[in-house]
């Protein structure tokens, strides 16, 4: 049975053990150590890493009594020197304390129960037990835990039997009856708990709520804790600024110079669709005037294809010739024809693209078609406006 030093302290990172079993795996080998400080897989919280004897440890799970290592190859010696990422670690005890302090306002708060907790890479989240949580609810939570953050309660594990944890008030009971562990954050919360934890709410540093969803009924919580709450804000910061600096205007007026570019923009887009369409009327009349036979056909070095399927529409409800139109900008093919025709627009390209590395289809009156290079897309329009011509 290995000796679990992640229950006596969260805080030891080097220390020297020896190997007790090695099991060869596919992929690797999973070692024992008689003493092990790298926490597994569990309870929502990821597993830690680090290195025995220089190796990277690259999992870590629990089977049974024993703590399974992953590793790429076997040490030589018995007697390893072992080493946790620190760095990950006090993360996910900043993240893991933050979510007991945050389920414990919630509770406190609103009477809503935590569910479930998700330590991921980027974020974290707690699904609670509740269909609505209104923001002056969200921003009433985030100020009181931040609050019992700054009062810097002590958090403390220790074990209880069956007997014992019957006197403590606990969040949720536990699912064992023997060694039962319990962390406190005094005069806040008891949960029973195998997790690694800081040594006080000071610790967790800050705890910034981003955002809420509904998930099956429920409400899903996403929140970063310390150093990645500090990444967010600075990230948040950063994009603040270039935004600032884009707009040429102070950060308290980018909202509304953002709402005032917005009415800009709608603006200008109302007067180019205007323009477009009679750049269209335009174009049709030009290509209309040299129509060849039951053919109109046309490349343009700079339409964009919805621009191409526009003045196709309406060169089709001007004439019953098939209409063939290419853009050199984006590699595209259009082909449009009325109702009237006899024949089918989708059903043409679905019968000749593949041998021109084309992708496309579309229905009867109107298809489009895409390719990787331009030298395909003219290969396959110089071939369909041959063909269409001998319709």
């Amino acid at each position: 049975m290995t000796k679990k030093m992640y229950y006596d302290s969260a805080y030891q990172t080097e220390w020297e053990t020896n190997i007790i079993e090695a099991i060869e795996r596919e992929d690797g080998y999973d070692v024992v150590l008689e003493e092990t400080a790298f926490y597994p897989h569990g309870g929502g919280q990821p597993c830690d890493t680090g290195y025995i004897q220089g190796i990277p440890v690259l999992d870590v799970v629990t089977h049974g009594d024993r703590v399974l290592h992953k590793l790429e190859r076997v040490p030589e010696d018995r007697t390893v020197s072992c080493k946790i990422d620190w760095d990950r670690r006090f993360d996910h005890m900043q993240q893991h304390s933050g979510q007991h302090l945050l389920s414990a306002v919630c509770l406190d708060l609103y009477e809503i129960k935590t569910l479930s907790f998700h330590l991921g890479v980027d974020y974290c989240t707690i699904d609670v037990e509740t269909a609505e949580l209104k923001a002056e609810q969200l921003e009433n939570i985030e100020r009181e835990v931040n609050r019992h953050i700054y009062l810097n309660h002590p958090i403390l594990s220790y074990w209880v039997d069956e007997t014992e944890v019957k006197s403590i008030n606990l969040v949720k009971q536990p699912t064992v009856s023997d060694d039962i562990r319990i962390v406190e954050i005094k005069d806040v919360e008891y949960n029973a708990c195998g997790g690694t934890h800081v040594s006080s709410t000071g610790e967790i540093g800050i705890i910034k709520l981003l955002k809420m969803e509904k998930q099956k009924g429920n409400t899903r919580i996403y929140f970063k804790c310390g150093y990645r709450a500090l990444e967010e804000f600075n990230e948040s910061q950063r994009i603040l600024g270039a935004l600032s600096s884009r707009f040429k205007t102070a950060k308290d007026e980018i909202l509304h110079r953002i709402e005032k570019w917005e009415q800009e923009q709608k603006q200008l887009q109302a007067e180019l669709t205007l323009l477009k369409e009679q750049n269209n009327e335009y174009l049709a009349a030009k290509l209309l005037s040299h129509q060849d036979g039951n053919l109109i056909a046309e490349i343009f070095e700079d339409k964009s294809v919805k621009d191409l399927q526009s003045l196709a529409s309406t060169l089709s409800a001007r004439s019953h010739a098939a209409i063939l139109l290419a853009s050199k900008a984006e590699n595209k093919v259009v082909l449009s024809q009325n109702k009237e025709a006899g024949h089918s627009c989708g059903a043409f390209f679905k019968a000749h693209l593949g041998t021109y590395n084309g992708k496309g289809g579309g229905s009867d009156i109107l298809a489009q078609a895409g390719f990787s290079t331009w030298e395909d897309a003219q290969a396959f329009y110089e071939y369909s406006s041959q063909a269409l011509k001998e319709q």
